[in-house]
């Protein structure tokens, strides 16, 4: 098993030193690490593994939606190059990465090559994309994490090689991920007490929602409460923002959750 105060690396049930593809095995030593650092370590090796060694994981959002200050997650939860994380915080890539804005929005892992097969990217987007790939983040994907309070992660991984296909190990990556997120959990102390706060709704939003949790439509939520369609997408957006959600779904998980409707 990983003897942290050695900082060896894991040793697989089959006794040679590397996590190796065994998913099983993960779970299993990431629930004994105790640290951030040794846990990325073990995540960056089983995902070396798969041929993506490029890892970066972080969170996007509080409850109350306050995005954090930096996109990028600070040491010992990124292995990107340096000289890119040099540049994405200089060039402040964060306001125009498609794969941050996406990480937001879909509820599913997803390639970065597909953003730009299935969205009309901007210029300036697809920018951000090429510079990475210059700096050999060849071929990546990322995976959405939802938290507790409606709290919003990602782990993404990246390959320097040409011929990676991340979509064969989509499947693993995203188990990958989604068991390292859990661990972290774990081993983290609870958010700060700004992060929980509270943030009311006004009557108008919170009756939107309730009939969003209805499964109504805009354009019968606003016929229900005698306004237009556009005026309930305005209250739904404020009360994404105010929750801190990925869209109208999560919103209303949260919301029925912190009982609010």
């Amino acid at each position: 098993m990983y003897d942290q105060s050695k900082g060896e690396m894991p040793i697989s049930p089959n006794g040679r030193k590397g996590g190796g593809p065994d998913l099983f095995s993960f779970v299993q030593c990431a629930t004994q690490t105790k640290s951030i650092k040794a846990l990325f370590e073990l995540l960056v090796n089983y995902a070396s593994n798969e041929g993506f060694d490029k890892v970066a994981y972080g969170a996007l959002t509080c409850p109350n939606e306050r995005r954090l200050p930096a996109y990028l997650p600070p040491p010992p939860t990124i292995n990107f190059p340096s000289d890119w994380c040099q540049r994405y915080a200089e060039q402040a890539y964060r306001a125009i990465d498609p794969v941050v804005r996406r990480t937001a929005t879909l509820l599913r892992p997803f390639l970065w090559d597909e953003l730009t097969r299935r969205y009309q990217l901007q210029p300036r987007e697809l920018r951000v994309l090429d510079e990475a790939r210059e700096a050999g983040l060849k071929h990546g994907m990322s995976v959405p994490l939802f938290g507790s309070q409606g709290r919003l992660a990602f782990v993404s991984f990246a390959s320097p090689f040409d011929d990676a296909d991340p979509q064969a190990r989509m499947a693993h990556l995203t188990t990958l991920a989604s068991a390292f997120h859990n661990a972290v959990a774990q081993i983290t102390p609870p958010p700060d007490e700004a992060c929980e706060t509270d943030i009311p709704l006004t009557g108008r939003e919170t009756e939107c929602l309730y009939w969003v949790a209805e499964g109504k439509s805009a354009w019968v939520i606003g016929r229900l409460v005698n306004v237009s369609d556009n005026t309930v997408n305005f209250h739904m957006k404020n009360v994404i923002r105010k929750l801190g959600a990925a869209n109208r779904i999560n919103a209303v998980a949260i919301a029925i959750r912190r009982r609010l409707i």
